[in-house]
């Protein structure tokens, strides 16, 4: 048996759920401050995507889905003001123009979840990334293989994986 990451398994068990709300895909929900910056997701959540009940006949184009956010009732005049940005910056992220008007619903947003960074490395690990870059000649590729055995490092030890590469 293989092992999965958690991230894979998720959009397995979050589909059904989103797919209820119009999301076709976690992507807005999880990248939702990526997306609208962090002091837009301090005090916004999409919530759903309504989408038009009736298609266009092929060669015609169809109405665009309605995005409805959840904004503090303080913070819902200046979400209206910035309203065009965001459906702009959704439809970037999704890739073309689905989304063409933004429906806001007052009430609290939970403040989002903070993630404590990771630990760095041990130094005697850093040290043999070190070395095993040190024989690359350009400069550029060897600061990003060291990075890559930095975040590696990283990610390892985060997950508890004490084996060394």
């Amino acid at each position: 048996m293989v092992a999965k990451p958690l991230a894979e398994l998720i959009d397995d068990c979050l589909a059904p759920a989103l797919a209820a709300q119009g999301f076709a895909g976690r992507s807005v929900v999880a990248f939702w401050p990526e997306i609208v910056g962090e002091r837009l997701a301090q005090r916004t959540r999409p919530l759903k995507i309504d989408w038009p009940r009736r298609r266009g006949a092929p060669g015609e184009l169809s109405d665009p889905a309605t995005l409805v956010v959840r904004v503090e009732g303080a913070f819902a005049l200046e979400m209206q003001q910035l309203g065009p940005l965001v459906l702009e910056r959704v439809n970037s992220h999704l890739g073309w123009r689905a989304v063409g008007k933004l429906v806001l619903k007052q009430g609290p947003v939970a403040p989002l979840p903070v993630s404590k960074p990771a630990p760095p490395p041990d130094p005697a690990v850093l040290a043999r990334i070190e070395a095993q870059v040190a024989g690359v000649e350009s400069a550029e590729l060897r600061e990003a293989l060291a990075r890559l055995g930095r975040g590696i490092a990283q990610r390892r030890q985060v997950a508890g994986d004490d084996t060394a590469s």
